[in-house]
């Protein structure tokens, strides 16, 4: 019986609804009181039922609840025969409620469209070479799967055959087609505008890109922020606070109606929803434009940041280096460059790309004895020879002469921005690449736009020499620049900034990043950046787009201010009608009901604005 009262609550207030509009109308019409009366007890009957199951529920878990309040003044109001407001007040309560759960369904759009991208079935490559539409549960890692013209990607993967312009609006909030062709990454929930590819699957589920963001997102508009919790708990005492004060009003005056009123009008509606609302669509709007915010403690803290500390490569930089300059120090260098290129083959570093891109087709040679100098490069042995790869530090540490004319040139290339790679066969340096990072487009307007929106201290610190990060320093306009930075160094001052009192954001995208962006106050990862800086952060900016950084900390900014407006309008609200029971002829449980579910809507549509948030 409760389930079904609750699953037709709406109609009930319907009916209710056009009771009491017949019971004015047969006044107005005939004067006739029997009607008018009769119809008002069965309107007040009718919208009192699920009001009062819902008392009685948060009874059972000794919860005090605001409809405890409204079921105890509609009894009262039946007591004193005031048939009018008893009526009035429980049809008000349940529009309320319906006005609340609409609008707060529409801040969660933004969830809401994620989860109908997401794609249901894909065309799978069977045993006997055929394409079958499965389920996309049916999918495993490793399966081909053929991608028509209109159809989503059902998974993570390679393309390896085939080519085609997707929209990855559903991942990075920009809805240009990317063109994709053979060993191309695609993501599941884009779609393919126009050409014909087959995909391996490499990750499928709820383990993919678009999975985990529906994941996250949920996760952050279930979660509570410190305002919520308090809130919460204010409510949980304020409520029968209320319930006392009424009481204590009606022993002290005998005025049975002024206490019901007081009950009424008591009810902190609007407070305890004002808060939630505006982080649900501040997160909202922040999953519609690829930024996830990973719960509503990460909207506080970011939007008090006043220091940002970035990683270089491929946050402040493109992250696809290239060699600008190479100086050779023996006759042959031709031995060097294949010893040099056989260890960058094995690197995972992102300097190893752009040497072996530049010394291009060459006989690789077997790698033995293979030793990382972390913060410095590798030593290996190649054809018999020992290899050293690495910085000047490195050269030193190996016991490598350095001449002068070698120190300048290496000098020169510093201050011209490159990252050097210096290689020494059997103790002699034979060559020294200069290697240069693409500053990111339109990063340099990004961290102006930090700066307008309050970040005091922007800071970058990088493994890179001191050289080139001065350069990109100089180039950007940042605050401070630290260079020769290990991960364990990178931490260790993001811990010190933490201890100066600063609020600090660490922005970052390799493992080596992920222990900063731990202990920074936010985190906040480069979405095409490693899984683990991903999982350790606090914010993601899934296209990896900067511009995307001041937005969001506009839009949490935003939202802690929404909050604060939502707080005070709710109890500027209640602080009003209590002042106009005791003070004046005017109010009474009626017309403080209306103005209660009123202020309800007001924050909930205040909150809704930040649906349609922007930077200016």
């Amino acid at each position: 019986m409760q389930r079904f009262i609750f699953k037709n609550k709406n109609k009930l207030m319907v009916i209710s609804g056009v009771l009491i509009a017949l019971a004015f109308i047969s006044k107005w019409a005939s004067g006739n009181l029997t009607i008018f009366n009769l119809a008002l007890i069965i309107a007040s009957i009718i919208g009192a039922i699920p009001i009062a199951l819902q008392a009685y529920q948060a009874l059972r878990v000794k919860v005090i609840s605001i409809d405890l309040l409204v079921t105890i003044a509609v009894l009262g109001a039946f007591i004193i025969q005031n048939f009018e407001e008893s009526a009035i007040v429980t049809f008000l309560f349940l529009f309320g409620a319906y006005l609340e759960q609409r609008t707060l369904n529409q801040t969660r759009s933004a969830i809401k469209e994620l989860v109908e991208m997401a794609p249901e079935s894909a065309l799978k490559q069977m045993e006997n070479g055929e394409f079958e539409e499965v389920d996309v549960f049916d999918v495993d890692e490793g399966d081909i799967l053929l991608v028509k013209t209109g159809d989503k990607v059902p998974v993570d993967g390679t393309v390896i055959s085939g080519q085609g312009n997707i929209n990855e609006a559903s991942i990075t909030g920009e809805a240009v087609p990317v063109e994709k062709e053979k060993d191309s990454k695609v993501f599941a929930g884009t779609i393919l505008e126009n050409g014909t590819i087959q995909v391996l699957a490499d990750k499928v589920g709820e383990d993919t890109t678009f999975g985990k963001i529906i994941e996250l997102v949920e996760e952050a508009q279930d979660s509570k922020s410190e305002a919520e919790r308090f809130i919460d708990k204010f409510a949980k005492y304020y409520t029968p606070a209320v319930l006392v004060i009424a009481f204590i009003v009606w022993l002290v005056s005998k005025d049975v109606e002024l206490a019901i009123t007081i009950l009424v009008l008591g009810c902190p509606g609007a407070l305890v929803i004002g808060v939630p609302v505006s982080n649900v669509a501040g997160i909202g709007n922040g999953a519609s434009h690829g930024i996830l915010l990973k719960g509503s403690e990460v909207i506080h803290d970011f939007s008090r940041t006043d220091t940002i500390v970035f990683d270089k490569t491929g946050t402040l930089t493109i992250g696809n280096p290239e060699v600008s300059k190479t100086n050779y120090y023996s006759k042959d260098p031709s031995n060097a460059l294949a010893y040099l290129a056989s260890i960058e083959r094995e690197s995972g570093h992102p300097l190893a790309k752009a040497v072996l891109d530049e010394i291009g087709d060459i006989e690789f040679l077997p790698v033995e004895n293979t030793e990382v100098v972390k913060g410095g490069g590798i030593i290996a042995s190649v054809d018999g020879n020992r290899v050293a790869v690495g910085n000047i530090a490195l050269m030193k540490d190996q016991g490598v002469d350095l001449s002068n004319k070698i120190k300048e040139d290496a000098k020169a290339l510093e201050i011209e921005g490159n990252s050097l790679v210096l290689t020494a066969v059997n103790g002699k340096l034979e060559l020294m690449m200069g290697i240069k990072d693409q500053i990111r487009e339109g990063v340099k307007e990004d961290l102006a736009r930090l700066k307008s929106l309050g970040v005091k201290n922007l800071i970058m610190l990088s493994g890179d020499n001191q050289g080139t990060v001065d350069v990109v320093s100089k180039e950007l306009g940042l605050t401070k620049a630290h260079g020769n930075m290990l991960p364990e160094d990178k931490s260790a001052y993001v811990k010190k900034l933490k201890e100066e009192g600063k609020i600090v954001a660490f922005v970052g995208d390799g493992v080596n990043d992920s222990p900063s962006i731990a202990l920074a106050d936010i985190g906040i990862a480069m979405g095409s950046g490693t899984d683990v800086a991903i999982e350790t952060s606090d914010v993601v900016l899934m296209n990896s787009d900067m511009s995307r950084l001041p937005h969001a900390l506009g839009l949490t900014k935003a939202t802690a201010s929404n909050m604060i407006q939502n707080i005070v309008i709710a109890v500027g609200v209640v602080i009003f009608l209590l002042l106009s029971v005791i003070f004046s002829d005017w109010m009474n449980m009626s017309i403080g009901m209306l103005l209660h579910e009123g202020s309800i809507l007001v924050v909930i549509l205040n909150g809704m604005r930040l649906l349609r948030y922007k930077l200016r």
